[in-house]
């Protein structure tokens, strides 16, 4: 059997998760598990689709980052997977399908998934260039603080911590963390 699984990370890209679910469709996919979750939450779909899964069947998605948040999760997701003699077809790797249940395309995943972790560790480290250049010319602040220290010690004179925590509506370690003397 084969198993469709798709996802996007906001509910404002119905267009997108549409499309997943029509291309996993048009492969043949008969059961689809679908959600709209952020890669970082809990991804209750994914996993029911996991369980799901039996000895012999295809699990089918469109890209990998649909499937996956790192290249580690994606290999150890095709080795438990190939463990209960289950396949991975991804339908769109850089305009071809891969199936991991040939030695080829498992070589390609392999390696493809290793580029995309090289190229995103490459860009997050000209970020940090660019930042840093940005601090050295006086050109970035940072994030803007978004609790203001004298209001804190204006209410303190009248309030215990937690009263200004309630008032302000934040956790009580943001304001002693924030008070004259941390206390």
């Amino acid at each position: 059997m084969i198993v469709g699984y798709a996802r996007t990370s906001t509910t404002d890209q119905a267009a997108g998760l549409a499309a997943q679910e029509r291309d996993l469709t048009a492969f043949g996919a008969e059961r689809l598990y679908s959600e709209q979750v952020s890669s970082t939450a809990q991804r209750s779909r994914l996993a029911e689709c996991l369980a799901y899964l039996r000895d012999g069947d295809v699990l089918a998605v469109t890209k990998p980052d649909r499937l996956a948040r790192s290249t580690a999760e994606l290999l150890a997701i095709e080795a438990d997977l190939a463990k209960h003699s289950i396949g991975l077809v991804i339908l769109s790797m850089g305009g071809e399908r891969m199936d991991t249940r040939n030695p080829t395309s498992k070589l390609m995943l392999t390696i493809l998934a290793g580029v995309a972790t090289w190229e995103r560790e490459i860009m997050l480290e000209r970020q940090r260039e660019g930042i840093a250049k940005a601090k050295a010319e006086g050109k970035y602040k940072g994030r803007p603080a978004s609790l203001d220290p004298a209001e804190i010690a204006t209410l303190a004179q009248t309030m215990g911590p937690a009263a200004i925590a309630k008032h302000l509506g934040i956790a009580r370690s943001s304001v002693y963390r924030l008070l004259p003397g941390g206390a």
